[in-house]
């Protein structure tokens, strides 16, 4: 098998310091491979979206490794995770942040722009990235006039827009009624396979987590 696409290693996560301190992640262990959908479970308060933040290099560690493709990112600076994140990782959250005064197509653009790619490189992207996820009608439509499901799929585009070998995914479906959940779930399962994309995706939807590649829970700061 290849080397893992994500590696973190005894990750902990501590706020603020002394008696306040609170330990959110307590030495997390994980690792993650091409192509593979993990879903992560736990009650709300867990940990969860810190660990997505650790994991995508959104917010350091306070001690322990992120490994992205074999490179230890603990000594890099900001600049340099910073580029490595753009280069390597892509989110989906919940409620889509998609930018409300740009269109579909230039919210996808944007950041292919930040990452140095030509506008020309950027728009042809952008148009292949919302056929492949059936809104080509839509290229030129606001957040606001798309539906819930559009717009996660938009957001879901904006996350692949610079090919990312890592998604990170924060209840992707949990503001979605069940058939928009379960087309997002396919989009997400056969970017999976065709494109190679390692996944990790937060989830209260137990039937949706029961058909990923594996499940992983956390409580109480650890994972089980």
């Amino acid at each position: 098998m290849n080397s893992p696409v994500l590696q973190l290693r005894d990750v902990r996560r501590i706020y603020g310091k002394g008696e306040q301190a609170l330990e959110i992640l307590r030495g997390i262990n994980l690792e993650l491979h091409a192509g593979e959908m993990v879903a992560l479970l736990g009650p709300s308060g867990s940990g969860k979206s810190t660990l997505l933040h650790a994991a995508g290099l959104l917010d350091p560690p306070t001690s322990g490794e992120v490994l992205i493709l074999g490179q230890n990112t603990e000594n890099l600076n900001d600049i340099m995770r910073t580029r490595l994140r753009s280069q390597t990782v892509g989110f989906v959250y919940q409620f889509h942040h998609l930018l409300p005064e740009f269109s579909a197509a230039e919210n996808i653009i944007l950041p292919q722009l930040l990452a140095g790619h030509s506008r020309a490189a950027a728009q042809q992207r952008a148009q292949q990235l919302l056929h492949m996820v059936g809104l080509s009608e839509r290229v030129h439509h606001r957040p606001a006039e798309l539906s819930g499901g559009e717009a996660q799929r938009v957001a879901i585009a904006r996350a692949l827009a610079n090919q990312p070998k890592l998604l990170l995914a924060d209840e992707p479906t949990g503001n979605l009624d069940e058939m928009t959940a379960e087309n997002i779930f396919q989009l997400l399962l056969s970017l999976a396979r065709a494109e190679g994309v390692a996944m990790l995706i937060v989830t209260h939807n137990q039937t949706l987590a029961a058909r990923m590649d594996r499940t992983v829970t956390m409580h109480n700061g650890l994972l089980q």
